[in-house]
């Protein structure tokens, strides 16, 4: 599996709540949701999320990076299917609930995927920050011109 593929979880799970809150007044209108449906709706992916994550990373331990990623993705996949085709709002706020547990597979697996990718630890940092300037200091170090 490639780093590419693993950012690109990450990546999707982002894109996400980006969508949700572009798309948030039409789906109220859409779906006749109250404010605290509305309210669900945002807040069902992150409670679950944030629930989950630590277990979701013992999980990860047990069955293994790649496949508890793999679950993650599937998880959120079929979670969005399930929201983009809801007809009430407790149907979407249940999808959002599986993406939370799909994310919460997903991110311990990303870290401990792009460890084993990158056993080194600079070019581990750099693929976790994705930082430019850190590779301009690690070259800067390597070539002697930054005292340690």
């Amino acid at each position: 599996m490639s780093a590419g593929v693993v950012c690109s979880g990450l990546f999707l799970l982002g894109l996400d709540l980006t969508v949700l809150n572009v798309a948030l007044p039409e789906l109220q209108t859409a779906l006749g949701s109250s404010a605290g449906q509305t309210q669900w709706i945002v807040d069902a992916y992150a409670l679950v999320l944030g629930g989950l994550v630590l277990t979701a990373g013992g999980i990860t331990d047990r069955i293994g990076r790649r496949r508890a990623f793999l679950a993650g993705l599937a998880t959120c996949g079929l979670a969005s299917v399930a929201g983009a085709t809801a007809a009430l709002p407790w149907q979407l706020i249940g999808a959002r609930g599986a993406m939370g547990a799909g994310a919460a597979l997903i991110m311990p697996a990303t870290l401990s995927l792009l460890t084993s990718l990158f056993p080194e630890p600079q070019p581990r940092r750099r693929a976790i920050s994705g930082d430019d300037e850190q590779r301009e200091h690690d070259d800067r170090h390597r070539a002697g011109h930054v005292q340690p």
